[in-house]
């Protein structure tokens, strides 16, 4: 699997999380980049010709956003103009019923139009990294976040002091209030962990700079460190990482393993800078549990959506127990790419070649086929999606790697990616309209206040996209080949989406813990702590894989790291989604309204609770247990179609 996205996205989320808690952005950094792309520029299209790039089918139309940098510009300065006016709502906030409403409609106004505006310019800049108005845009949209936010940070802390006893009355006096129901409960759920008002408001002015690591790993790894060039196939290939990305899967090993020294050779040289980084987003989130009085970075990371820090800790426990299925599936893999032996350069070449190419219209055709479980009008509306303009398809100079879902509350979704015409693609397509499809849903059905959906749902909706897509292809493969092909396919992205992050998300558990021990991080320890988690993981003891000392740097090249306690979602969702594809497949039409019905849920309740309401127990190891049996269940599929293995010599 593959997947990841985001630059704009985190910045965004650090800031709105103390401003306003309403909807927040679904988005995915790279779900086709094995959640380890990064917003190093793309390359021209893969497919479809040069021209795709500018062809209108395939370039989202923004102007249903704003008209045009002008109309951008004016409500610039419209929204600074109203920052002022933000710090004198305290001024009676909250003495009554009315009073409050109207302070919270005031909110919820601004909270939706400075979504938009950031939208904007966010798709823009990653459209064309080179674009220097590009990047000042999204500087100005940061600036305006971060003075909203400073504006508005007495908004809890105004909140809580109401107290729940007021607010409950309030609700019942004014029924206005109903859609903020969530939002004043969240605040004197979270009470105990708010700070000052004076403090909240310095923190909420400090968020850009707080953030600034994030953007400073991205200028280092995509435009001051001089990767090296390797030939390949008598042509001069740079191995950066869109370069190391595309070798990594080249069917020659000798290319791939001279790929792989060069590449993680040069994030060695760089650990002592990413490493310092890092570490500094590490002690920030530390820091920030100390301050709010949380048990753990963890704990704090979690508690925004109420979930446990058990539910973590499981998904971690329940993955080292299942390590022996990764372990024969690494095997499989050794045997299908018929290598005397295994190692990490061996991970992402395909096991079978792809039956054929697949444009974005039989992306299109295929997602549409592959949701017939939901049902006619979840289809129509579907259809009705991918008519708008609102996809960017097709990789082109400056544009930044992976794909993600973002837009603006009652539109279309947008939808970015960077389409190579292979099955992959195939998969992101599918995975970032579950994401746009639950939007849909969710808008329908659910005001703005409540319409977003945290991101430990959102991978839900897309992962389940993946698997229906991975069981209709498997289901009408013509051929013996592409069947083998589809199941490689369907358990490589267990794979990477459960495997892979869980390891991720191991990581960022030894990190913190040790920060919060008192002991001191660094690049070299870092590279040593994530090679245990590589040996451990593919079976390096057991002669699984050899893991060369050189791949230990790896997680220099994981943009996530520096948004922490993000990518075990994509491990807790991969689970979930097994759960309700299967009862999808089932046919039953109870199955189907109450997965739709978590859809248009939104983020009007807390997503563990949600779930186990819909039938499935997050905080319990049966999910991940599951996931494993199919994962078996696809691998004795997988080996029923191939010959038989040869009898090892006496």
């Amino acid at each position: 699997m593959k997947p990841f996205r985001r630059t704009l996205v985190p910045i965004a989320a650090a800031v709105l999380a103390l401003v306003m808690a309403a909807p927040a952005l679904a988005l995915d950094l790279d779900v086709d980049d094995e959640l380890d792309s990064d917003t190093q520029p793309a390359a021209a299209p893969a497919g479809g010709g040069a021209a795709a790039a500018t062809d209108p089918r395939y370039v989202w139309d923004l102007s249903t956003i704003f008209k045009d940098d002008a109309a951008w510009e004016a409500e610039r300065q419209a929204l600074l103009a109203e920052v002022p006016r933000l710090t004198a709502l305290r001024e009676g906030f909250g003495r009554d019923a009315a009073s409050l409403r109207a302070g919270l409609d005031r909110l919820s106004a601004i909270n939706q139009r400075a979504r938009r505006f950031f939208t904007y310019a966010s798709a823009l800049a990653s459209t064309d990294n080179r674009n220097p108005r590009h990047q000042e845009r999204s500087g100005q949209a940061r600036a305006v976040w971060g003075q909203i936010g400073s504006a508005t940070a007495w908004v809890d802390g105004a909140l809580r002091d109401i107290g729940p006893v007021r607010i409950e009355a309030y609700l019942k006096a004014e029924p206005g209030l109903a859609k903020h129901r969530v939002r004043l409960q969240e605040v004197q759920r979270l009470a105990r962990h708010q700070l000052t008002p004076e403090a909240e408001t310095a923190l909420a002015a400090m968020s850009p700079a707080m953030s600034a690591t994030t953007q400073i790993r991205t200028l280092l790894v995509t435009t001051d460190i001089e990767w090296p060039t390797i030939t390949v196939d008598g042509q001069p290939v740079k191995v950066d990482n869109i370069g190391y990305q595309r070798l990594r899967a080249h069917p020659d090993r000798a290319v791939r393993q001279q790929a792989f020294d060069a590449f993680f050779k040069t994030y060695a040289r760089f650990q002592g800078s990413l490493g310092a980084a890092l570490a500094q987003r590490v002690d920030a989130g530390v820091a920030n549990a100390r301050l709010r009085q949380y048990p753990s970075a963890v704990a704090a990371s979690l508690a925004a959506n109420d979930i446990p820090e058990s539910v973590y800790r499981t998904l971690v426990a329940e993955t080292n127990k299942a390590l022996p299925t990764l372990h024969r599936y690494l095997k499989l893999r050794q045997r299908l790419l018929k290598l005397p032996d295994l190692a990490y350069h061996d991970v992402y070449p395909d096991i079978v070649t792809a039956p054929r190419r697949y444009s974005p219209e039989d992306a299109a055709e295929l997602t549409l086929a592959a949701v017939a479980p939901l049902g006619a009008p979840y289809q129509k509306q579907l259809r009705e999606a991918l008519a708008a303009r609102t996809m960017h398809v097709y990789p082109a100079p400056g544009k930044s790697s992976g794909a993600y879902q973002s837009g603006v509350y009652g539109q279309v979704p947008l939808i970015f990616l960077n389409h190579q015409d292979t099955f992959d693609s195939v998969s992101t397509y599918a995975h970032e309209w579950g994401h746009g499809m639950h939007t849909l849903q969710a808008n329908g059905a659910q005001p703005f206040e409540t319409a977003s959906y945290p991101l430990f749902l959102a991978e839900i909706a897309a992962f389940t996209h993946e698997l229906l897509l991975a069981d209709h292809v498997k289901k009408t493969a013509k051929t013996r080949e592409e069947r083998v092909f589809y199941l490689g396919e369907a358990i490589e992205r267990i794979r990477g989406a459960f495997f892979r992050q869980a390891m991720f998300a191991e990581f960022e558990l030894a990190t913190h813990d040790a920060v919060q021990r008192g002991e001191a991080l660094s690049g070299t320890r870092m590279t040593r702590q994530f090679c245990d988690l590589l040996r451990k993981y593919h079976g390096a003891d057991a002669g699984v894989m050899r893991i060369d000392p050189s791949v230990c740097t790896e997680w220099a090249f994981i943009p996530h790291f520096h948004r922490p306690f993000y990518v075990y979602q994509y491990a807790t969702s991969m689970a979930a989604a097994t759960h309700f594809t299967q009862q999808l497949l089932t046919g039953n039409p109870a199955a189907r309204d109450t997965y739709v019905g978590l859809l248009r849920s939104g983020g009007s309740r807390h997503p563990v609770p949600l779930l186990k309401d819909a039938g499935l127990d997050m905080n319990s190891p049966a999910p991940y247990q599951a996931l494993v049996r199919h994962m078996e269940r696809l691998m004795d599929e997988l080996e029923s179609l191939l010959p038989a293995a040869p009898a090892n010599p006496a």
